[in-house]
Order: C-alpha cells, then structure tokens, then sequence
C-alpha cells in the first residue's frame, strides 16, 4: 500500500528476490518541481551537451548492423558524428572526422570499409584508426606530422548485442553506469536479432518530453483509448534502478481496469492470442483468461521450435518489459521482437528532437513466429531479417507511418511543449504512476550539479 492505501501494483507476489520479475524496493526521490526552463532554454541545452551527452555511455547502435570485420555504421548525435566498425580485434570507434583538415569521411550510413579515404585531400586511414597514408607526405615538414595523426578514437564497448559509446576521456566502466541486472538484457539475445525497420523522425518538443512521455503509462486512457481493451494500464509495476534506470511491467493481453467489461474478449485481445499461435475462434475463455493463453501459446511454440524460453518468466512472455536507460532510450522487451527506442537532441533547437526507432526481430523460419502485430510494422515489412533495411529519415512535417498509437504521441508532444511555455503553468507535478519520471530527472539534475 502507498501513503493513501492505494495498493502497489506487483505482477508477480511471488517471484523470489532475486528474479528479474521481483519488484524492487519503493525508493524515495522526494517531492520537488523540476524547473520548467530545462525544455526551452539554448544555455541548459548547451549544459546538457558538456555534462550529460558528452559524458554518458550513449547506444549507438546494435552489433547485428557490423556482423563481419570492416563493416561499419554511423551514430550522429548533435554536431557529432562518429564511425563504430569492426575490426579483428572488436567494435571500435572514431570521431567522422579526417585529422588533417576536419572533413567528414564517411557520409553513407552503413557500409563495409577497411580503408577511410579523406574525400577532400584523399589522406587515407586503416579502419582500426591508424593512418595509412598521407598524400605527397614530402611536402610537410616532419613536425607537424610526427605523431602520425590517425583517426581520433571514442570509447566503445557492447553489451547483450548493443554497441554503446562515450565522448568522455575517461568514462567509467559501461555495466556499472547502466543499471539494471546481470542478465537482464541478455536474456533477449538481442545479438541475435536483425533490425528491420529503422525510423529517424523530428518531433516538435524537447526531448525529455519524449522520455517523460514514454516513462509512464498514466496518459494512456486519454491519448490512447483504444489500449484500454488490452491493456492494464492500471496494474502497472514501475521499478527504480541505479544511474537513472527504470522499468515499468505493463500487462497485455488483459483489460484495463479503467473499463467495466471485464469478460468480453475485444478484438485487440483476439489479434494477441493470434500473435502467440491460438485460434482466437477456438478460445472459450473469458478476457481474464488471455493473459494466461498467451503465455502458454507462446512457450508451447517456443518447445516446437526450440528457442529455449526456459530462460524467460511467464510475464517476460505476455507483457511490455518497457526498459529505460539514462539518458534518452526506452527499450520495449519481448521475446519475439524488441522495440528500440532513442530520444535525441537536435543540433540547434532546444524545442525539437530525433525520435530515433529500431524495431529487432528474433528471426525464425515459421510463420506463427512474427513480432508482435500492435508493434505497428507497416504492412508488407520483411521481417526474416536476410537484409537490413535502409533507415528511414522523415522530417517535422512528413507522417513517419509509426501507427496510431505513435502518430497520437507525434501529434500531442507539441501542445505539450507549447503549453508548458505558459506562466500559467510551474512545473511537473508527478503522481506514483510517473515514478520513472521523478527518477529520471533526479540523476539529470545530479549530473547538471544542480
């Protein structure tokens, strides 16, 4: 029970502590009302670069893209962009920028390289960053060219199939400042998985309205109306990590609380007892029993095709997993397919950012094993995963053909970023179920040494 009696939401009352399903200790983050000028201003905007977007362990990708040595891709982010590639000796990474005179050298967003060549005055570098060769070397004197100036590298290291860098001279080690627990991303084998949609588009409002947004469940009643039928928005388990880390344990494959039939099994639930191999046409129980079908469809499936679900809880298997690490990602975790997500600043405007999506896919040669249908891949997507698809870049005005439930998200955020300019409005008022929201901002500040 909280302060007021309302109970906790637990998934599972008896998942043993050390389960990755337990819920975690109530943790108290206090009660203050973050500063709005956060979401506006070009000097905090110019804070967060120094303290936070150039100090933090930031993903950069996923290690699927670059399977063979000399394969590479590109993370921008600000005015930054950097190569991550694989070599012989593992994923490094470099600034995109030739030491000679500061050209790009790379502009195609993924591609297979062992040899950078500077397109301005063609000085070339190995792709493990040492210089290959200078054009008409004779012509500098030895002094300015003795340290053999190769590309200038930026800490790289992976974790559970995620490539991760950080712009920082001396970061700490990258499991620590993540936060969650051992195996908690492991088990979704994200290595093996192959992307096949990946969506860059601009939103109109700062991004930790982008964070804050995706970090509770609160809104979904109102902006989202129809996950009311297949959703337990209020039967949420929200659980606080270190360094900023959170989740929140939706529950699918049941109604909300929020609405009075609680029998009926809607077509949302239907088309999610479709996903896990069941004939809804065939199912006789009620709404509060597809919850469990799913769970038993899927792990039933997973015996078929070997694919171990051992390693999975029954929760892992019907419900949202929705993961959040410090500073910008969410991490939609299921067993089939993970949606990943990162909320990135623009270059110059403190009041626009990228909303930058992979959605992975466990690739399986049988056709009941497919992502999840309310993930929203457009029709006619390939999901096998024989070839990574180009990205997809849309600007503020372009439809990104995200679904409904995104584009809802897409349209709301700019009314809330304009509102908040407001003098009537003071701060964020945050109730238990926006829990992730306070903690969030708590190690923000702490980071800005606010």
């Amino acid at each position: 029970m909280n302060a007021k009696g309302i109970p906790i939401a637990v998934i599972n009352p008896d998942a043993p502590v050390e389960s990755l399903e337990s819920k975690q200790p109530e943790l108290d983050n206090g009660v203050d009302i973050a500063s709005k000028d956060g979401y506006f201003s070009r000097d905090y905007m110019a804070l967060e670069w120094d303290k936070i977007w150039t100090r933090s362990w930031l993903i950069a990708g996923v290690e699927a893209d670059i399977p063979g040595v000399g394969d590479y891709f590109l993370f921008d982010i600000g005015n930054e962009s950097i190569i991550v590639t694989r070599t012989e000796e593992g994923i490094k990474a470099f600034y995109n920028v030739c030491s000679h005179r500061g050209a790009r050298l790379v502009h195609e967003e993924r591609g297979n390289r062992k040899v950078f060549v500077c397109p301005f005055h063609s000085w070339s570098f190995h792709h493990t960053g040492e210089l290959r060769r200078i054009t008409d070397e004779e012509y500098f004197k030895p002094e300015v060219i003795a340290h053999r100036p190769g590309l200038k590298p930026v800490a790289c290291d992976s974790h559970a199939g995620i490539v991760f860098i950080n712009m920082d001279a001396n970061p700490g080690p990258l499991r620590e400042a993540i936060g969650l627990p051992e195996g908690y991303l492991e088990a979704y084998r994200l290595d093996q998985m192959k992307v096949v949609r990946h969506v860059r588009s601009e939103w109109g409002a700062n991004w930790k309205v982008g964070v804050e947004a995706f970090y509770e469940s609160y809104h979904l009643h109102a902006v989202h109306p129809e996950t009311r039928g297949v959703m337990g928005d209020l039967n949420v388990q929200y659980d606080l990590y270190p360094n900023g880390a959170s989740r929140m344990i939706v529950p699918l494959g049941q109604p909300s609380p929020r609405i009075h039939d609680q029998t009926t099994v809607s077509e949302g639930l239907k088309m999610m007892l479709e996903d896990a191999g069941i004939d809804p046409s065939g199912f006789t129980g009620t709404a509060a029993d597809v919850r469990r079908a799913i769970q038993e469809g899927k792990r039933a499936r997973a015996q078929r095709l070997g694919l171990e679900y051992e390693r999975f809880v029954d929760g892992q298997l019907s419900d949202s997993w929705a993961t959040g690490i410090f500073p910008n990602v969410q991490i939609g975790c299921h067993p089939e397919a993970v949606f990943l997500m990162r909320f990135l600043p623009h270059e110059t405007d403190p009041e626009r950012f990228y909303y930058d999506t992979m959605t992975l896919i466990f690739p399986v040669a049988d056709g009941s094993y497919k992502p999840p249908a309310w993930m929203g891949l457009p029709e006619g997507t390939d999901t096998t995963g024989k070839q990574r698809p180009a990205s997809e870049y849309y600007s503020i005005e372009e439809n990104a053909n995200l679904g409904l439930v995104l584009s809802q998200d897409a349209s709301l955020l700019p009314i809330v970023q304009q509102g908040m300019r407001s003098r009537g409005f003071d701060g964020q008022l945050w109730s238990e179920q926006e829990q992730r929201l306070r903690h969030f901002h708590v190690e923000l500040e702490r980071r800005l040494g606010k």
